[in-house]
């Protein structure tokens, strides 16, 4: 899934439109609930060095907030890292090269939806 797809699918499943909250950064987004501002993913570009890929260059990356099991299942697969710059046993970095399964993304990015959800959303 690219970043454009990513975009695109969050919006068509949630009604959820990028939102560019640090100035001078027009590339780093986060995705959030309209109704408690709470994020459920951010994307940006890294440097694949940072998470801990021994290449050069940029790499995609959508952070996602994740049950610390779930997580841990996910890190050993390809596309998955542990989370960059966040906290590593609550949320986990995906790909955005193609290497992390889509249905992996979707179903990790419904995960860190409803987990952020505000309380009254959980009980519907």
């Amino acid at each position: 899934m690219t970043r454009q797809e990513l975009t695109d699918y969050i919006f068509d499943t949630y009604s959820v439109e990028p939102d560019y909250p640090f100035p001078r950064d027009d590339v780093t987004c986060v995705f959030r609930h309209t109704d408690n501002r709470k994020w459920f993913g951010i994307a940006m570009s890294v440097p694949y060095r940072t998470i801990g890929i021994g290449r050069d260059g940029y790499a995609d990356i959508l952070n996602v907030k994740c049950d610390p099991i779930a997580a841990g299942s996910f890190r050993g697969k390809p596309g998955f890292c542990p989370a960059y710059h966040m906290n590593k046993d609550k949320w986990i970095t995906i790909l955005l090269d193609g290497s992390a399964g889509r249905e992996d993304i979707r179903m990790l990015l419904e995960m860190s939806y409803t987990m952020t959800a505000s309380e009254f959303r959980r009980r519907l």
